[in-house]
């Protein structure tokens, strides 16, 4: 081989190593830049802006600091014998659920900046803040923050929720087959152990909303071709791939350490989009010459698209699958809650029974007339108190799209805003020193606030335009489960209950809720 061609490989060679050099200088570049440099640069704008905050540590921000107090935390609350309650019931759960922010504000105050990763957040748990950074700006000055769109992608799709309206949607009949099969159920148990059994209550109404979010979102054949069955079980496994496992929500390139986690959410992702393109192909199949769309909620979705032609395949699925998780998740979370509260004070299971036979009356459920259910004032006393104790969204979301002023205080472009409800709701300055106590009697004169001192510190469907769209829906469901449930049985708790609430997405009793229930 002669000289120039030995030199013409070597330039080749040269040329080969310079662009793999300079590929790897700019990915070093891009992750220095990304996991370091950017966050500084945002953090010291945030300080100039005049917020503080605890120090944070990139790439991972502050939270290595939230994993300490959360691990710091469970040693506390959980008892080492499984088998007795050796730990006082408190509804003082602030300090359990969120420990590194009950500790946090009380060193910066209602107002501060953490960071999840390089993701900074605005922490607020002052309504008057709330008021003023929501008052004056327009809707599209918000939006949800694209930290969690990302993560949350294989369960909730790109797609927001569609504002469905409707005459009820001829829900009432499938919320009371649904919950009428679960009753006979454990009518069944009692009658087979002398009256009396212990039920894990929590899976039992879980299972049961999911079953009527399925009827009333896709029809009553869903739950005979057992589709709504897998919808649930499989959003449940990724709910538990998503959030039970320790990742680095926030942390650039985190998903590529959590591959695991990222891989079967994303499986499942998939799968649940699979059913749902079924169903829905399935249903336009079906509707025929005469137009019947059908009068569930998907039946709603195709009537309307077919006029305005709106909403492509996919995302039909991604509103099927936010309406399928947050329809059954909230109510199921405050019946659970609502029956755990109800056990440990029996006097209002009375007070609620006395007042269903005054209002409905001792015969059967009349579903063609739900104004009466409307009157039943002490359970929508019930229903507000127990989700200020225990809401089951324990906060609300934001992200700035442009630059807002509160105050003194500017929040730039970008900036996640965290709003605590949990914080909120079990602030003294707000409520009282009885804020910590179960006392529904607190909205009878306020059925709104509860009494609360600032009317922006309790949002149990959040607020503005991002309101829950789903709240009426989610009262009319509550109390009809809760009639059938209080006029059928009575429930105490379970010497087996450990007190362990958690954040899972939504707030939850760790280890279930086991009562003893009897028939009334």
């Amino acid at each position: 081989m002669d000289f120039a061609e030995l030199y013409k490989r070597s330039i080749v060679v040269q040329g080969v190593v310079s662009a793999v050099g300079i590929l790897i200088l700019g990915s070093v570049v891009t992750v220095i830049y990304s996991c370091w440099i950017s966050p500084v640069l945002a953090h010291q704008k945030l300080k100039k802006n005049g917020f503080k905050g605890p120090p944070p540590c990139f790439p991972l921000g502050n939270i290595s600091d939230m994993r300490k107090k959360v691990a710091h935390k469970k040693s506390k609350v959980l008892p080492s014998d499984n088998h007795h309650q050796s730990l006082e019931i408190t509804h003082d759960i602030h300090p359990i659920v969120f420990p590194y922010f009950s500790r946090w504000s009380r060193l910066y105050g209602k107002v501060f900046i953490y960071w999840l990763g390089t993701e900074p957040f605005v922490y607020v748990s002052d309504p008057e803040f709330v008021k003023q950074m929501s008052s004056g700006v327009m809707g599209k000055s918000w939006g949800k923050p694209r930290v969690f769109k990302d993560d949350r992608k294989p369960m909730f799709g790109n797609h927001g929720l569609l504002m469905v309206e409707g005459q009820d949607w001829a829900m009432a009949n499938a919320m009371v087959d649904s919950a009428t099969i679960m009753l006979d159920q454990w009518s069944n148990m009692l009658d087979s152990n002398n009256n009396k059994h212990e039920i894990d209550v929590e899976n039992n109404i879980t299972k049961m909303t999911a079953e009527i979010i399925a009827r009333t979102s896709f029809g009553s054949n869903i739950v005979n071709d057992d589709n709504g069955r897998k919808v649930f079980e499989k959003l449940r496994a990724m709910q538990l791939a998503l959030f039970k496992s320790t990742r680095l929500v926030g942390v650039p390139f985190s998903k590529f350490i959590y591959q695991n986690q990222t891989q079967e959410a994303k499986k499942l992702g998939q799968e649940i989009d699979e059913i749902l393109v079924s169903i829905i192909q399935s249903r336009k199949e079906s509707i025929g010459n005469n137009n019947d769309h059908g009068k569930d909620l998907l039946g709603i979705m195709l009537h309307d698209n077919s006029k305005n032609k709106k909403l492509s395949v996919e995302e039909l699925v991604d509103e099927c699958k936010t309406l399928f998780f947050s329809g059954h998740e909230t109510t199921a979370l405050a019946l659970t809650w609502t029956l755990f509260l109800l056990a440990l004070h029996p006097e209002w299971q009375n007070h609620l029974r006395e007042e269903i036979k005054q209002v409905i009356g001792e015969g059967e459920l009349l579903l063609n007339d739900l104004t009466n259910i409307r009157k039943l004032k002490k359970m929508g006393w019930l229903m507000n108190e127990v989700l200020r104790l225990y809401s089951a969204a324990p906060n609300v979301q934001r992200q700035a799209r442009e630059d807002i002023q509160v105050g003194e205080l500017i929040i730039p472009s970008g900036t996640n805003i965290w709003v605590d409800l949990v914080g909120m709701n079990h602030d003294s300055d707000l409520w009282g020193n009885d804020v910590n106590e179960f006392k529904p009697e607190r909205f009878k004169d306020d059925t709104l606030h509860g009494g609360c001192k600032h009317k922006m510190g309790y949002l149990p469907f959040g607020f503005g335009g991002r309101m829950c769209i789903g709240r009426n829906l989610t009262i009319m469901e509550y109390k009809i489960v809760l009639i059938l449930l209080l006029t059928r049985f009575t429930f105490t708790l379970s010497p087996s209950y450990i007190h362990s609430p958690a954040i899972m997405l939504s707030l939850r009793p760790t280890n279930g809720l086991p009562l003893i229930v009897q028939h009334v």
